[in-house]
C-alpha cells in the first residue's frame, strides 16, 4: 500500500469532495495539480508535466501554475467546459503546527464566472436550473451571478423546448435532475453545455427573500439554483436579486428557430452580431445598456400601454438632439454598476473598482439635472426616479485615493485623513524615511565617503554600504558587520537599528491596518448594493431608449401605431439591416397590407427577387415596434402580436441526424401547433426538400389548416404556382408577387411587391446570372419548354439539345390556317356517329378518368397526350 506524506494526505482528503473539478492546490507561490488532474491539465493548458516522489517506485504526476497568473489558466479550463476548485492556505505558515490548513474557497464553473475575458460586457452570463413539473411542463430558472439578475419561467413542452431556451440565452451550465440529465446528455455533449446535479434546495427561511414573489411551483427550481451557487461560490449572495416571473402572454414570444432565421442577435453565416438587428440597434454607450437591449430583444412587449410608454420617451429624445449628445457624454464615464456591485458582494472588488464606482456615481447628479431641465414630461420623470447615491459617493471620495493600485495589499488605497491611526503609521513611516536620508548625509560627512549609501532589502533590512576601497580609511568601531559582498561590506549601527525597527514596524502595521480598513469599507458597501442595482436598472433603460432615438434619427424610422384588432398595415416598409448593408444603394420599399378579411398572403416570384427579405422585414418591423422602438416604414398600423414563427432558409442538422426537409417539417410543426389567432407566421418555400407533388400537397394542406383552424396573420411564399388558385377557395387568402422583367433575354429584378400571382420563376435566368456553363443553360431551356408543354415523356437527346435554340417539340399553330380548321370534333354530325380508333381511345380514357383525383400538372399532361392522339402524332 502506498504511503503518502501528510501534505498529500491533506490533498487527497480535499479532493474527495470535488471529484468533478480540477483542484488548484496552493503551495507557496504556486497552485499545484496532482494525479489525473495534472495529466489532463498539462494537456489542456500546454504546461510541463512533472512528478512528485510519493515514493521512488510510484512518483505522483504533478504540474503547476504561478498564483499571480492563475486566473488565465482557470479561464481556459472553464471555457473548455470544466470546473476548477481553488484551494487556498487558510492560516499563516509562520503560525502553522504541522501541515498548513487549506480549504477550497470557491468552485469556478462555466456558469459562475465573475470576471475575466469570458465575460462580454454587453452580454449576460447566465446559469440555469430546470426540473419537470409534469409530462409537458418544465420549471426553468436562470440568473447572472456577475450582475445578480434572476428570472424564472414555465416551459410548455419537453426537453426540446428546454434546449431552445438554453440556446436562446447562450447558457453554458444547467442544474438538472437525474432524469433530465439523461434526456439532455447527448445534446450537452455536442453543444459543450455542462450538466450539474444538485440534490438539495436552499432552506425556506434563507430563500424567502429570493422566491417569495414566485408561483409555488417555480420556487423549488429557484431554491435549487441558489443552493448550487452558494455551495460552489462559498460567499455572500447579497447582490442576487429576487427572482422575477414573467407570464408568457406579457411579452412577444419568439422561438429559437425564429430568432435565428430573423438574425436578431446572431447572424446565420458569420455567427457574430454583424448583420443582425442587434448590430443595427446598438447605439448604447454602457455595458448595462447593451445587456438591457439584448433582454428587450429576447422579450419584446405584448402590452399596448407598456409599449406606448416606451415610445413616448423615444419621441422626447428624438426631439432633443442636444440633450441626447450631452447625456451620452456623461454615460461614457459610467462603468458597469451591476458587475461592480456583484464584485462588492463577492469580496473580489479592488481599489480601482471602487474608484470606478465613485467616478460613475459622480455622473448621476449631472444626468439627473439635464433630464429635469429638459422640461419634457417623461424625461423629467426619468430624472426624478434616479437615486444619485450621494452618500455612497461621499464615502468613497473620503476613503479611496485618486489612483489606487491594482492590489489592495500594496498600500496607497485608503486616502489620508480617513483613519487617524493609519495616518500616524504613515507619518512614522514617511518621517522615518526622511530620517534615513538625513542619516545617510550625516554618515558621509563623518566618514568622508561621498558614495556611502544606506539601502534596504527584505532579507537584511536597512544597512550602510561601504565599498572595499574605503574600508582601510574608515573607523569601523561603531559599525556592526551585516553582509559581505564582492566589492563592498554592509554594516549597521545602533542608531540605525533603532530607527529600522520603528520604520519597519510602522510600514507593516500601516499595510495591515489599511487592508482591514478596506475590507470593512467593502462590507459596509454591501448594504448599499440594492440601491446601486436599482440605479443601474434606470441607467440601462435610459441608455437603450436613447439608442432607439439615435437609430430612429439616423435611419428615418417612423412611429408605429397599435390597435386591438388583427389587421396589419405597413406602408413602404424596409428591411433595416439589408438597407444598412447596401449603404448608399437604394433599397426598394414595399407595402404589406393584411386585413381582417384578407390576412393570408401567398407570395410568388423569381428566385433572388427578395421574397424572403420581404417576409423578414415584416417580422422585424413587428419586433422593433413591440420593443418600443420606431420602425423602418413610412407608416405602420399594427396589432399586438403574441408570437412570431418563421420557417425561412434551408439547413440540415447533421448532429441530430435530421435532413433539411426533416428540419423544415419539425419547425413547421412547432409553429402550427403553438400559433394562435394573434400570431404572425412566415413560411418560405415549404416542401422544396421533397418531390414536387409531395411538397405542393403539404404546402396546400398547411395553408388550408392555418386558414381554417388558426386564423393567424400569415405570409407564405412559394414556387408552386398551382397554389395561386387557392385564392378562389380560401376567402382570406390574397395573391401577391415580387415583380421581375426580361430585358434582352436576361431577368431584371424589380424587388417590388404587387398584387396577383407571378407568371414564372425565372430559374434558368438566375442560373445564368450565376454564370452556369452555357451547355447546361441551353439544355435547361429545352427541357423547360418541354415540361411547360407537358411533353416530359419525350426528352430530346443531350447531343441534339445543345445545338437547338428553339425546342422542336413545341406545337405551333400556322397563322394562315382558319380557326375552324383547328377545332377538332370527337363526334360526327351524321345520324350514326363513326369514331376512328384514336377517337374511341380518347373517349374511353376520358370516361374512366377520375377528374377530382387529378392534379393540375397531371391534367395538363394528359390533355396534351390526348390532343396528339387526335392529331395523329402518335
Amino acid at each position: 500500500m502506498t504511503t503518502y506524506t501528510p501534505m498529500m494526505q491533506q490533498y487527497l482528503l480535499v479532493k474527495q469532495d470535488f471529484q468533478d473539478a480540477f483542484l488548484f492546490y496552493r503551495l507557496g507561490d504556486f497552485y499545484e495539480l496532482f494525479f489525473e488532474d495534472a495529466i489532463k491539465a498539462s494537456q489542456l493548458l500546454e504546461i510541463t508535466l512533472t512528478a512528485r516522489a510519493g515514493n521512488t517506485d510510484n512518483p505522483i504526476p504533478m504540474c503547476g501554475v504561478p498564483h499571480h497568473s492563475a486566473q488565465g489558466y482557470i479561464e481556459t479550463l472553464v471555457a473548455k467546459g470544466f470546473k476548477v476548485a481553488v484551494c487556498e492556505q487558510t492560516e499563516d505558515p509562520k503560525n502553522a503546527k504541522g501541515v498548513v490548513k487549506r480549504e477550497v474557497v470557491q468552485v469556478i464553473t462555466p456558469g459562475t464566472i465573475m470576471e475575466g475575458k469570458a465575460l462580454d460586457g454587453k452580454s449576460n452570463h447566465f446559469i440555469a436550473a430546470a426540473e419537470e413539473l409534469s409530462a409537458n411542463e418544465l420549471a426553468f430558472a436562470y440568473l447572472d451571478v456577475s450582475t445578480g439578475e434572476a428570472n424564472t419561467s414555465i416551459i410548455e413542452g419537453s426537453a426540446k423546448e428546454l434546449v431552445q431556451q438554453l440556446q436562446a440565452y447562450a447558457i453554458k451550465e444547467v442544474i438538472v435532475t437525474e432524469q433530465l440529465q439523461l434526456l439532455l446528455s447527448d445534446y450537452a455533449e455536442t453543444s459543450g453545455i455542462v450538466l450539474s446535479l444538485e440534490k438539495e434546495e436552499m432552506d425556506g427561511i434563507r430563500a424567502e427573500n429570493y422566491v417569495a414573489q414566485l408561483p409555488v411551483k417555480l420556487q423549488g427550481v429557484a431554491k435549487r439554483l441558489l443552493q448550487y451557487i452558494e455551495r460552489t461560490q462559498m460567499r455572500s449572495l447579497s447582490h442576487i436579486q429576487a427572482f422575477t416571473y414573467t407570464e408568457a402572454n406579457s411579452y412577444l414570444r419568439i422561438d429559437t428557430n425564429s430568432k435565428r432565421n430573423l438574425e436578431l442577435i446572431q447572424s446565420i453565416r458569420g455567427g457574430d452580431s454583424k448583420g443582425t438587428l442587434l448590430w443595427l440597434l446598438d447605439e448604447t454607450v454602457t455595458a448595462m445598456g447593451g445587456r438591457k437591449l439584448k433582454q428587450w430583444m429576447h422579450q419584446p412587449l405584448a402590452n399596448k400601454i407598456a409599449i406606448e410608454a416606451r415610445q413616448t420617451v423615444v419621441t422626447e429624445f428624438l426631439e432633443e438632439f442636444f440633450l441626447r449628445q450631452e447625456l451620452n457624454e456623461l454615460l461614457k464615464n459610467v462603468y458597469d454598476l451591476e458587475r461592480l456591485a456583484g464584485r462588492v458582494a463577492f469580496g473580489s472588488v479592488g481599489g480601482r473598482d471602487l474608484a470606478q464606482l465613485r467616478e460613475s456615481l459622480r455622473q448621476v447628479p449631472m444626468i439627473q439635472q439635464k433630464l429635469i431641465d429638459s422640461g419634457r414630461e417623461k424625461c423629467t420623470a426619468l430624472g426624478q426616479q434616479l437615486d444619485v447615491c450621494a452618500d455612497i459617493e461621499q464615502l468613497l471620495a473620503h476613503a479611496i485615493t485618486d489612483h489606487p493600485p491594482i492590489s489592495i495589499k500594496e498600500g496607497d488605497v485608503i486616502r489620508d485623513g480617513y483613519n487617524a491611526q493609519l495616518d500616524e503609521y504613515r507619518d512614522a513611516s514617511r518621517n522615518g524615511k526622511d530620517w534615513i536620508a538625513q542619516l545617510e548625509q550625516k554618515e558621509r560627512e563623518l566618514t568622508g565617503i561621498k558614495n556611502l549609501k544606506i539601502g534596504y532589502n527584505r532579507v537584511f533590512g536597512y544597512y550602510i554600504e561601504i565599498t572595499k576601497s574605503h574600508l582601510g580609511n574608515t573607523d569601523l568601531a561603531r559599525f556592526e558587520r551585516k553582509q559581505t559582498l564582492a566589492n563592498a561590506e554592509r554594516f549597521i549601527t545602533e542608531e540605525l537599528k533603532e530607527k529600522e525597527a520603528l520604520i519597519l514596524n510602522a510600514e507593516e502595521q500601516s499595510l495591515a491596518l489599511e487592508y482591514n480598513l478596506f475590507v470593512a469599507l467593502r462590507d459596509q458597501l454591501k448594504t448599499y448594493i440594492p440601491r446601486v442595482q436599482k440605479l443601474a436598472a434606470s441607467i440601462s433603460e435610459l441608455d437603450v431608449l436613447m439608442s432607439f432615438a439615435a437609430v430612429t434619427d439616423k435611419y428615418r424610422f417612423t412611429k408605429p401605431l397599435f390597435h386591438e384588432g388583427r389587421a396589419l398595415k405597413i406602408v413602404e416598409g424596409r428591411h433595416p439591416v439589408v438597407e444598412k448593408m447596401l449603404n448608399k444603394q437604394s433599397y426598394v420599399p414595399n407595402d404589406c397590407i393584411l386585413t381582417d378579411d384578407k390576412n393570408m398572403m401567398l407570395i410568388t416570384g423569381p428566385n433572388m427577387s427578395g421574397k424572403s427579405t420581404y417576409m423578414r422585414q415584416v417580422a422585424l418591423i413587428v419586433v422593433l415596434a413591440q420593443m418600443g422602438c420606431y420602425v423602418p416604414a413610412a407608416e405602420a398600423e399594427l396589432p399586438i402580436t403574441d408570437q412570431i414563427f418563421t420557417r425561412i432558409g434551408a439547413a440540415d442538422d447533421l448532429a441530430a441526424g435530421q435532413s433539411t426537409f426533416m428540419v423544415e417539417m419539425l419547425e413547421s410543426q412547432h409553429a402550427i401547433t403553438h400559433a394562435t389567432k394573434k400570431s404572425l407566421l412566415l413560411f418560405d418555400e415549404i416542401g422544396r426538400g421533397t418531390s414536387t407533388y409531395d411538397g405542393m400537397s403539404l404546402a396546400q394542406a398547411m395553408m388550408e389548416y392555418i386558414h381554417t383552424e388558426i386564423g393567424a396573420n400569415t405570409l407564405f411564399s412559394t414556387h408552386y404556382h398551382e397554389l395561386t388558385d387557392l385564392e378562389q377557395e380560401l376567402e382570406r387568402l390574397q395573391n401577391v408577387h415580387v415583380s421581375a422583367t426580361e430585358q434582352d433575354g436576361r431577368v431584371v429584378f424589380l424587388h417590388k411587391v404587387k398584387k396577383g400571382a407571378a407568371d414564372k420563376s425565372y430559374g434558368v435566368h438566375v442560373a445564368e446570372l450565376a454564370e452556369m456553363p452555357q451547355a447546361i443553360l441551353q439544355r435547361a431551356r429545352v427541357l423547360l419548354a418541354q415540361f411547360e408543354a407537358g411533353h416530359s415523356d419525350k426528352l430530346v437527346p443531350v447531343a441534339q439539345a445543345v445545338e437547338l435554340r428553339q425546342p422542336e417539340s413545341v406545337v405551333t399553330i400556322p397563322t394562315k390556317v382558319a380557326e375552324d380548321e383547328l377545332q377538332l370534333s370527337l363526334f360526327s354530325l351524321s345520324d350514326e356517329p363513326t369514331l376512328s380508333p384514336e377517337q374511341q381511345q380518347v373517349l374511353d380514357t376520358l370516361t374512366k378518368l377520375n377528374v377530382m383525383g387529378t392534379t393540375p400538372m397531371q391534367a395538363m399532361t394528359l390533355l396534351y397526350e390526348l390532343q396528339q392522339k387526335l392529331l395523329g402524332n402518335n
